[in-house]
């Protein structure tokens, strides 16, 4: 039995989009994994928007403040303080007078803006410090981003964040 070109064109084609779909999974990951993910970005700017707070924080009260729902409680901040998916609080804790950390339970890993699986964290004070590299490039939004990526790294499951008052 002799096949037409359509059919072996149609069969190509079949082929060709069964191996894009399989690729395209496997470059950027399954749906379960982009959730994953997504919720994981939702978790890092809930603590960035807890350190942006206590920063202000400490410029109004010369103070970190005592736990994470006296944070919550300052007018006119308004912060994310519990993961999306377990609706548990996040955690904060002083360490001294300018120094504290902040905790959230990660789905993946982030590991650092060169995509290594190593944590690498800067403090606040190295990424933006006089004197630093990327303070000379905040207008930069690459080397912003770096330096956020880099700041934020994350391994799957609990990770804390030592972060000191700007």
């Amino acid at each position: 039995m002799k096949r037409s070109t359509r059919s072996i064109v149609l069969g190509v084609s079949g082929a060709a989009v069964a191996a894009a779909v399989v690729l395209g999974i496997g470059f950027l990951g399954s749906p379960a994994q982009e959730r994953e993910r997504r919720v994981d970005d939702r978790r890092l700017a809930d603590l960035h928007g807890i350190t942006a707070a206590a920063d202000l924080y400490w410029t109004r009260h010369g103070r970190l403040p005592a736990s994470l729902d006296d944070l919550a409680a300052e007018p006119g901040l308004s912060i994310g303080t519990r993961d999306p998916t377990t609706s548990e609080m996040y955690e904060y804790r002083a360490l001294d007078d300018e120094r504290y950390e902040v905790c959230a339970t990660f789905a993946t890993d982030a590991g650092g803006a060169a995509g290594s699986s190593s944590i690498v964290q800067r403090s606040c004070q190295g990424c933006h410090g006089p004197g630093s590299p990327i303070a000379a490039r905040l207008d930069d939004p690459v080397a912003a981003h770096v330096a956020f990526r880099d700041l934020w790294a994350h391994g799957a499951g609990r990770h804390c964040f030592q972060m000191r008052v700007r």
